[in-house]
């Protein structure tokens, strides 16, 4: 993959956006709608199976997380339309300093890059692409848990 093809699926920030449960072309966005498709009509033999397994009693929470991961509102932190959770100046900063992500600012590491709960992965992820270079980086993570 091109460094111009990693730039539509790596945030800023390092996170892969492909990845998220909210990308509106990622493939948990695929693969829900895959599932909810095949599951369509199931709330009729959950019902019936919640008599053996409790479980199935919350079968419509279950139909309800589904049908919000098939529907992943973002655009992406790159595009004009984020819905990212986590606030994060990233997504302006890197237009503001002129680069593809925050490693390659002169300012980097900064203190207000994102939400402090992932400023360490922030910065390990910054500072891995920094070290191997963004392409080895995103093969490197892509074979890891996004979550």
């Amino acid at each position: 993959m091109d460094y111009e093809e990693l730039l539509k699926r790596l945030a800023p920030c390092g996170l892969d956006c492909m990845r998220c449960a909210d990308y509106q072309n990622g493939e948990i966005k695929q693969l829900a709608m895959r599932l909810k498709e095949l599951l369509s009509n199931y709330g009729r033999v959950a019902k019936v199976k919640s008599r053996l397994d409790s479980v199935f009693e919350h079968y419509a929470h279950f139909e309800t997380v589904l049908t919000l991961f098939s529907q992943a509102p973002c655009g992406g932190c790159r595009s004009s339309r984020p819905v990212c959770p986590v606030p994060c100046a990233a997504g302006d900063c890197h237009k503001e300093k002129g680069v593809d992500f925050c490693f390659q600012c002169e300012e980097y590491p900064c203190e207000n890059p994102t939400f402090p709960v992932l400023k360490d992965r922030w910065r390990q992820k910054n500072d891995r692409m920094r070290e191997i270079g963004v392409i080895e980086f995103y093969d490197e993570q892509s074979k890891s848990p996004r979550y």
